[in-house]
């Protein structure tokens, strides 16, 4: 178990226990989030549509909302205003609503889940048309109506595709739960391959969903993700995964084992480990178990003498194990 974290270690990837190793050995389906996990989280603003407001106000009301936020979709409206030069509006009253949005005392800035929620009509058409093509739509009102709709959009990841694959190979199901809408959902989890998706997700329903759907229908479960909405999923399954470097602080500190360099190819490599650690493991059980039971039963007649016993029964049989777990260090992603 220590050979194959000091292993893991090396490659980018902390584990927290051995008890994790183990697990990691029967997981039957990963559950991964969409923003940042397979897709960079490099999010780019693609349309800014105002409503009878400039889309720069549009821009400046969305990023002073936004830039209390570490949600991948806040970064880059802020960054966006911040390049442009845009002055950022005062908003009182700041609060989030993880999964949905955030409201100010004058201004809300979400998906359409919180907008239908606060009875508030969008352009439907509008909306849909920019999910159809793929983009992530933030809507913008005022309390009474929408005032403007920000269409933004992610990358998948470069080893996305590649690590779904060898993850299916591997005999292991891939299901997407996001926070996103179902039309974007279903555009991503189709070009990436996953086997199923869940969409428009509060974190309280990708907990749910883990624990009344996947653990029960799959057994052993393990949650991928990256930021404050994915903490309490990633802290109620088997075996939560972090993508630590651009993930929150939260998601890391949450979960059992971190992805140090945020590379999803890191993953069929931590199976293989896994499963090959406890070949080791057994290999090395079975090993003690038939010197130690050689010597036991030759110490009778006695063939067995004293420095024979030291010599192999105990320090050879100790170098013999710890030689045999050694070679976990030859496992490379």
């Amino acid at each position: 178990m220590v050979s194959a974290i000091t292993s893991a270690a090396r490659n980018g990837v902390l584990i927290k226990g051995s008890t994790y190793i183990e697990e990691i050995s029967s997981i039957r389906v990963f559950a991964f989030d969409k923003t940042g996990t397979l897709t960079e989280g490099k999010l780019k603003i693609t349309d800014i549509l105002g409503i009878k407001y400039s889309n720069k106000d549009i821009l400046s009301i969305a990023a002073f909302l936004e830039s209390l936020s570490e949600h991948p979709i806040a970064k880059a409206i802020v960054e966006e205003a911040k390049k442009k030069g845009n002055v950022l509006k005062h908003v009182e009253d700041f609060k989030a609503t993880p999964g949905k949005g955030i409201i100010g005392k004058i201004y809300y800035i979400g998906n359409e889940r919180m907008f239908r929620e606060l009875s508030i009509n969008y352009p439907i058409e509008i909306v849909k048309k920019l999910q159809d093509e793929g983009k992530t739509v933030i809507l913008i009102g005022n309390g009474k109506k929408v005032i403007g709709i920000i269409a933004v959009m992610d990358k998948i990841g470069d080893a996305t595709i590649k690590s779904i694959n060898k993850l299916k190979s591997m005999g292991i199901r891939t299901e997407m739960i996001t926070g996103d809408n179902n039309i974007t959902a279903r555009a991503i989890a189709k070009k990436i391959g996953i086997d199923e998706y869940h969409a428009n997700l509060l974190p309280d329903d990708k907990v749910k969903l883990i624990e009344e759907h996947l653990a029960k229908k799959y057994g052993s479960v393990a949650m991928v993700g990256d930021g404050v909405n994915d903490a309490p999923a990633l802290a109620k399954a088997n075996v939560g995964i972090a993508m630590g470097a651009i993930g929150s602080d939260i998601a890391p500190k949450t979960a059992d084992i971190a992805l140090m360099q945020d590379d999803l190819s890191k993953l069929p490599y931590l199976i293989e480990l896994s499963k090959k650690t406890m070949n080791v493991v057994r290999q090395n059980i079975i090993i003690s178990i038939l010197v130690k039971g050689i010597f036991a039963i030759l110490t009778f007649p006695g063939f067995i003498t004293l420095w024979l016993a030291v010599a192999i029964g105990d320090m050879g049989l100790s170098l013999v194990v710890i030689l045999n777990a050694m070679r976990l260090s030859l496992i490379k992603p």
